[in-house]
């Protein structure tokens, strides 16, 4: 079912499916909630599956100037409270994995388990939030040119090709996101700080999903933080950029299937 909740004033959007032990879906930068009708089809089998359009994506309202993790954590957080869930699995993809982390720090009690999908637990080095700041120069130049150059670019060469359709239409639902949302969400994505300390101290599972050719995040990175956490679920995809959601469908599925079932089950 579709609906939105108030968050300061503004519409946030979601979407739930299923009943039993709840799984939040969140999506990346320039994302919506829609990256993951497949995935909460399956899921919604055994569980509910609450997707988000975090704020400025999708149908979403632009909150402020800067999206902080934490701000866009809280607007979920005020979707679980509409639908009274109290406890949640929450995996996010890329943006999505940051404002997983940052919902882990604020609601410990709430997220029993995190998965961080093509994302890491490190805050931006001085040379990525350089080159955000570039970005947002592009993006008020031309806001278009940058999402058609931007979202290609996130798969792995060989697979450009190959999901030329799955791109299309990730460039058409990028397009929904304005550029205020784009831009706010750049700067809270350069703003936010590193969770190194929630990996080490957290007791809950982590799940980390990693492609060999991810140009955006190196899979040497993410095996580095892999093994910080007590509790560890890694997979890693050859021949997979940043959108193993597209790039390895069925492996990844598979892999949030069984982190969920070592979760709650």
């Amino acid at each position: 079912m579709n609906d939105s909740v108030s968050f300061k004033g503004k519409d946030i959007y979601y979407e739930n499916r299923g009943q039993g032990r709840a799984v939040v879906l969140l999506h990346g930068f320039l994302g919506a909630r829609q990256i993951w009708n497949e995935f909460s089809e399956e899921l919604a089998k055994s569980y509910k599956v609450v997707t988000v359009d975090l704020p400025g994506h999708g149908q979403s309202d632009v909150l402020e100037e800067v999206h902080t993790m934490d701000l866009m954590a809280e607007s979920v957080k005020a979707v679980l409270d509409k639908l009274e869930i109290n406890e949640c699995v929450i995996i996010g993809h890329s943006m999505g994995g940051y404002v997983a982390l940052a919902f882990a720090r604020l609601f410990p009690k709430v997220a029993k388990g995190l998965g961080l999908f093509h994302s890491q637990a490190a805050a931006d080095s001085e040379e990525t939030k350089e080159n955000r700041r570039r970005t947002v120069n592009i993006v008020k130049l031309n806001h278009g040119g940058f999402i058609s150059e931007f979202i290609p670019d996130l798969f792995a060469k060989a697979n450009v090709l190959k999901f030329e359709e799955e791109i299309e239409q990730l460039k058409n639902l990028a397009l929904k996101t304005p550029k205020e949302g784009v831009i706010a969400s750049i700067e809270g994505m350069k703003q936010r700080s590193g969770s190194f300390d929630l990996l080490i101290n957290s007791q809950m599972p982590f799940l980390f999903i990693a492609g060999k050719e991810d140009a955006r995040i190196p899979v040497q990175n993410i095996m580095a933080q892999a093994i910080l956490p007590q509790h560890s679920q890694v997979l890693i995809l050859a021949n997979v950029g940043h959108v193993g959601f597209v790039e390895a469908k069925a492996e990844t599925l598979k892999m949030i299937k069984g982190f969920l079932m070592q979760v709650y089950e």
